[in-house]
C-alpha cells in the first residue's frame, strides 16, 4: 500500500481517534463497547492494521453510536483522491 491508500488508512486512525477524544473512549472501553478485541483497535490506530474491514469499523461506529455516514463524514475523508490500483 503507498500514497493514498496509506493516507486512507491515516486517516481511519486519525478519526478514530478524534471520535475517541469528543466521547470520552480510550482503546480498551471503544473495544469493549463495540465487542472486539483491544488489539483489533490497536492495530487500526498505530497502523499494524493496514485495511480493517468496513464490518470492523460499523462495529467501532456502534461502539460509538454512531453511523458510519458521520465516520467517514469529515474533512479528511473529503479530500482522499480516488485509488486506481486496487486489486
Amino acid at each position: 500500500m503507498d500514497g493514498d491508500g496509506m493516507q486512507t488508512q491515516k486517516a481511519v486512525a486519525i478519526r478514530i481517534q478524534q471520535l475517541c477524544a469528543e466521547k470520552g473512549y480510550n482503546i480498551n472501553s471503544l473495544a469493549r463497547a463495540a465487542g472486539v478485541p483491544p488489539t483489533t483497535v490497536k492495530n487500526i490506530i498505530y497502523g499494524t492494521s493496514k485495511n480493517p474491514g468496513v464490518v470492523t469499523i460499523k462495529l467501532l461506529c456502534d461502539g460509538m453510536k454512531i453511523s458510519l455516514y458521520e465516520f467517514f463524514d469529515c474533512p479528511a475523508f473529503h479530500v482522499l483522491e480516488v485509488e486506481d490500483d486496487i486489486d
